[in-house]
């Protein structure tokens, strides 16, 4: 009973701390993982003008063990696909990637040998 009630469905009462653990938890902490051209972008997008704060995601974290969104940006090579492998395994649960650029996710220009023809190959 009590406030609830004549609150209707609408509305969700909470305390202050609830809200602010529930902000911290649902956050997203990334990390990158620049490879080529693509991470010159990356770091333009979280410069002032853009303002990833507004996201929630303005601290890039650089230890996989405090991230829990990876960023991929640029050619991926065969050479660093183990790498970057290694580092997705080390990310708690849950965890994403999201793969920045055409290089990273097809491939690119690059149809070669030893580029990886996208992020989920």
């Amino acid at each position: 009973m009590g406030l609830e009630s004549h609150l209707g469905d609408n509305v969700l009462t909470t305390t202050l701390n609830t809200m602010l653990n529930w902000a911290r938890k649902s956050s997203l902490w990334p990390m990158p993982f620049g490879l080529a051209c693509c991470a010159i972008e990356m770091m333009a997008a979280v410069a002032p003008r853009h303002d990833l704060a507004r996201f929630g995601a303005e601290v890039f974290r650089f230890s996989p063990r405090q991230s829990d969104l990876m960023i991929v940006a640029g050619t991926l090579t065969y050479k660093m696909a183990s790498v970057a492998r290694r580092i997705y395994d080390q990310m708690p649960e849950p965890k994403w990637v999201i793969a920045m650029g055409a290089c990273a996710i097809s491939g690119g220009v690059f149809n070669t040998y030893s580029v990886v023809q996208g992020l989920d190959q």
